[in-house]
């Protein structure tokens, strides 16, 4: 294939049958497998995950997504014929004023009243080209939103995960702390404390930013040349003290372990902004395929991702499209479990 077979969507399709989908988390968290992948020779291991500090060497800097998932999903009824609706939250727009999805969408037309429970009330504000809902939200003045939706919401699981056995903690990463996401940055999911001390143990410096995951990293390319794909936008945010240790740990040499994409999409931003890493917070749109040039990560941790996904194609990016769609193959000759509750891969 030529270069500009990158570019088309079928590039990176695969065929993965339903068995290889994990629908359940393995226990503990460190016991998935691990595919380590040396990019320079190709060589591949299989590991768990636990193993996985034995790549870092003292000095390194691993770099977590601390975004919490939202239980974003409400149900209410309509004020005046209640009818049942489901309103999905993507983002706060301003205080109290959230981007919506809505279903049945045709339910909710502009100043539509919603009652969620006894405590929380919304109107549709407007209705987007898109069909997305703008809406205002309303709740007693001695009440948080966020402690509101955590009592009366529900976390959007994938829908292949099994819903009933899992716990919605276990979708969280065990340092999540800033509600914002509605989907969680799964290659987090490994992490276990022990894992942590171990790795601090070894000298690895540990650090945080954070990108609340919105529907763009998963919208669906629908695209057939993917340089026509448009990204949504997403927030994110890395404090001074972040920036300071990547660009100290980075001038003495030592390597950046991005966990996941959203940590990369965080890096990869602020590095082409400013030329180097410096405390920032916005929205990125970044859309990473092959022919990017990376200069804010050397190794990346990572999960399996959906055929024919953005995700794909960033990984893609980092090493080389068809030796991804190849440890792809590998992968299934050995029984790795695929998508968010699935098995990781390191690429080095």
């Amino acid at each position: 294939m030529s270069f500009d077979d990158d570019f088309q969507l079928t590039a990176y399709d695969y065929q993965l049958p339903p068995e290889f989908i994990a629908s359940t988390a393995a226990e503990p968290r460190d016991s998935s497998k691990l595919m380590v992948i040396e990019r320079q020779s190709g060589k591949i291991e299989h590991r768990f995950f636990r193993d996985i500090s034995e790549y870092f060497n003292a000095g390194d800097v691993l770099i977590l997504n601390d975004t919490r998932v939202l239980p974003a999903r409400l149900f209410g009824r309509k004020n005046f014929s209640g009818a049942e609706v489901e309103v999905f939250l993507i983002r706060e727009l301003e205080k109290d004023l959230w981007l919506c999805l809505a279903k049945p969408a045709k339910r909710l037309k502009k100043e539509t009243l919603i009652a969620f429970g006894e405590n929380l009330n919304g109107m549709v504000q407007e209705i987007l080209a898109s069909g997305e809902r703008i809406i205002k939200f309303t709740y007693p003045k001695e009440r948080q939103f966020m402690e509101i939706i955590a009592a009366i919401g529900a976390v959007p699981f994938p829908p292949y995960i099994a819903k009933p056995d899992c716990d919605p903690e276990r979708y969280q990463t065990i340092y999540a702390k800033k509600q914002g996401s509605v989907a969680a940055p799964t290659a987090g999911l490994h992490f276990t404390a022990e894992l942590f001390e171990k790795l601090r143990e070894k000298g690895v410096f540990i650090s945080q930013l954070t990108l609340h995951v919105g529907l763009g990293t998963f919208q669906p390319v629908k695209t057939d040349n993917i340089l026509e794909h448009k990204m949504h936008d997403e927030f994110y945010e890395i404090s001074s003290e972040t920036a300071n240790l990547l660009n100290q740990q980075r001038e003495a040499g030592k390597k950046i372990f991005a966990v996941g994409t959203t940590s990369t999409r965080v890096l990869e931003t602020v590095f082409n902004k400013f030329g180097k890493f410096s405390p920032d917070r916005g929205f990125s749109d970044i859309f990473i395929y092959p022919g990017y040039q990376f200069r804010g990560i050397d190794r990346l941790i990572t999960n399996f991702h959906l055929p024919a996904s953005t995700l794909i194609m960033l990984i893609s990016a980092f090493w080389n499209r068809e030796k991804i769609l190849q440890a792809y193959e590998v992968a299934k000759e050995n029984n790795y479990r695929f998508y968010s509750l699935g098995d990781a891969m390191l690429l080095l």
